[in-house]
């Protein structure tokens, strides 16, 4: 099935207990906690406004800009910290396929919500016709972080994805069987040699363009990985990894209701790439549309992608 590579509808997840998770904190090497000078609670009632503000800041810059936004609460019990990034936990597909992710730290499971797919199907009239449950995978301890893990290429049914902790090769496999994915599978690091957690941290993929750092991919696979997005005639917009530190690898390319294509990343993002990138990125694609969440980049140790869960599901027959 002929699938777009972008979407003008996305899923949000307002934060009820947001803050930097220990659980997660081993394979996230970009996640900070802050200090609490002022005493725990107060630390974590601070960083709770604070991320408030700055999803809030997000979903008005979105639809402002013609991106349909639909936003969900977070539940006070059970407290899931990283809530606010729901494109891990599960993906939709424009055959009406709603695919559901094995995750690494076990309150991050607790984040996985029937009710939000129901509410997709009964409320905004999206059609779902079978969700694919890699779950099971959690009981052989091998994870796959959903959009976080995977970077789709829509058009051409590719699958990049490094591998990490959160990324097994195997549930991979699974992947690419059941939703008919090809995989550039590869390893890549940060600057301490540790395996960077997520592939959406180092790479976007839109529909005429690629960012990626390289230089973070093991020598011997990168040449097959910028090969692959070569022939799909992506041009390739390399960032430094002083750039990826500012997460500016961490970016979506989305459609707007009015026709056009926007790129959605932090304002600490788009500061850090240079003029010539920006020119190149507006040129392949649409404006930049920039929100600052400082909190959130660094209590959560992701950015404006992992906050958004693309929907690409199909409308509903009348």
């Amino acid at each position: 099935m002929i699938e777009n590579q972008t979407t003008s509808q996305v899923l949000m997840i307002r934060p009820a207990a947001f803050g930097a998770n220990a659980q997660t904190a081993a394979s996230n090497t970009f996640q900070r906690a802050v200090p609490a000078a002022a005493g725990i609670e107060a630390a974590r009632r601070s960083v709770q406004s604070a991320a408030l503000e700055e999803f809030d800041r997000l979903t008005e810059t979105l639809t402002r800009a013609g991106v349909k936004v639909h936003v969900f609460e977070d539940g006070a019990e059970p407290q899931t910290p990283d809530a606010i990034f729901p494109n891990n936990w599960f993906s939709t597909h424009a055959d009406g396929t709603a695919a559901l992710y094995p995750m690494l730290a076990p309150n991050r499971r607790l984040e996985r919500r029937e009710d939000i797919l129901q509410s997709l199907s009964r409320q905004a009239g999206f059609h779902i016709s079978r969700v694919v449950d890699f779950t099971r995978h959690e009981a052989e301890e091998k994870f796959l972080e959903g959009t976080g893990s995977l970077v789709l290429d829509r058009v051409h049914r590719i699958a990049y994805a490094c591998l990490s902790p959160r990324t097994d090769i195997e549930v991979l496999g699974d992947f690419a069987q059941r939703l008919d994915y090809e995989v550039v599978a590869f390893s890549a690091a940060d600057r301490s040699g540790v395996p960077i957690y997520h592939t959406n941290v180092l790479m976007c993929v839109g529909d005429k363009f690629a960012t990626i750092c390289a230089a973070a991919i093991g020598e011997e696979e990168r040449a097959e990985v910028l090969d692959t997005l070569r022939l799909t005639g992506h041009e390739i917009i390399e960032l430094s990894m002083d750039q990826l530190y500012a997460f500016a690898g961490n970016m979506l390319e989305l459609s707007t209701v009015t026709g056009g294509k926007a790129i959605a990343l932090s304002a600490a993002a788009a500061a850090a790439l240079t003029a010539a990138q920006r020119r190149r990125l507006e040129a392949c694609s649409g404006p930049l549309l920039t929100a600052d969440i400082p909190t959130i980049e660094r209590c959560g140790g992701g950015s404006v992608r992992c906050m958004l869960a693309e929907i690409h599901l199909p409308r509903k027959l009348k």
